[in-house]
């Protein structure tokens, strides 16, 4: 494979995969406490909300160590896709969460869930796209490719808060 393929691949699947963290994030500080933790007065709910997205934090080291022995044992484009799906599930997921008012202590168990997934998935492919892409670099520019999945991931900070400012403004 093209090692500015695959460069660019890394590029966009840390894009991506980090877009869907960030935009949790700006949802999670606008909206969540409404919809998953509505018995709290405002301060517990919006921090109860915040520690949905700290669980991310602690779930990604231990997706990069998962999915880094997967990716050393089956492939590392394999498990490229599978946290890359894992991803692109779990964030539908959310999105289609009931709220509590409709499933009661269930819609942030569930929540929580889905965001120990998202951290799992984001954890194992920018530990796996970062390898993958400094294993097919060119030798003499390795570092220089090496920082496309960074780049991915601050860029991705950037898109979200758009796509929120579009949205506020819709």
């Amino acid at each position: 494979m093209n090692d500015r393929l695959i460069g660019r691949a890394g590029f966009l699947g840390t894009l991506i995969e980090y877009y869907d963290l960030h935009i949790f994030t700006a949802a999670a500080a606008l909206v969540f406490h409404q919809l998953f933790f509505p018995d709290m007065n405002s301060v517990m709910g919006a921090m109860a909300a915040f520690a949905t997205v700290g669980v991310v934090f602690v779930a990604r080291p231990l997706g990069s160590i998962i999915f880094g022995h997967f990716g050393d044992r089956l492939g590392r484009k394999k498990t490229l896709f599978v946290t890359l799906l894992l991803m692109g599930v779990s964030t539908v997921l959310v999105g289609v969460l009931p709220t509590a008012q409709q499933v009661g202590i269930l819609a942030p168990i569930l929540l929580v869930a889905l965001r120990v997934v998202q951290g799992l998935a984001a954890g194992g492919e920018y530990a796996g796209a970062s390898l993958l892409i400094a294993e097919n670099a060119p030798t003499h520019s390795r570092g220089r490719w090496s920082c496309l999945p960074n780049l991915g991931g601050a860029m991705s900070h950037s898109l979200a808060g758009v796509t929120m400012l579009a949205v506020t403004f819709s």
